[in-house]
């Protein structure tokens, strides 16, 4: 299995906008600088100890910037979902919400 640092990026991204946080509050927590958290974001190779510091200040689990969903938290799906829908436009929001009704055969209007 490769890791895929661009989807770390992202997800570090999510983690640090759901808290309200911009990359130099990050970059003051992490104690690096802003430009680091910018590269990190964009998909470039982060040590697990610096990940591991990340995760801390932002109160996510490693496992879940690394792997995505974890299975054992109560409603990961949930969390994981908003985190996606929280940074899409409203057309690819929509988008999605159709192809979730579709696929539950909901009949919401």
């Amino acid at each position: 299995m490769e890791i895929d640092y661009n989807i770390i990026g992202e997800r570090i991204r999510a983690a640090r906008k759901n808290k309200g946080w911009s990359q130099e509050r990050l970059s003051e927590e992490v104690d690096v600088a802003a430009v680091y958290i910018s590269r990190i974001e964009r998909g470039e190779q982060v040590n697990l100890n610096r990940l591991a510091q990340i995760s801390r200040v932002l109160g996510v689990q490693m496992e879940s910037l690394i792997f995505g969903i974890v299975k054992e938290a109560e409603n990961y799906l949930d969390r994981d979902l908003y985190a996606i829908l929280i940074n899409c436009t409203p057309e690819k929001q929509k988008l999605i919400y159709n192809i979730a009704k579709i696929v539950s055969g909901a009949k919401f209007v």
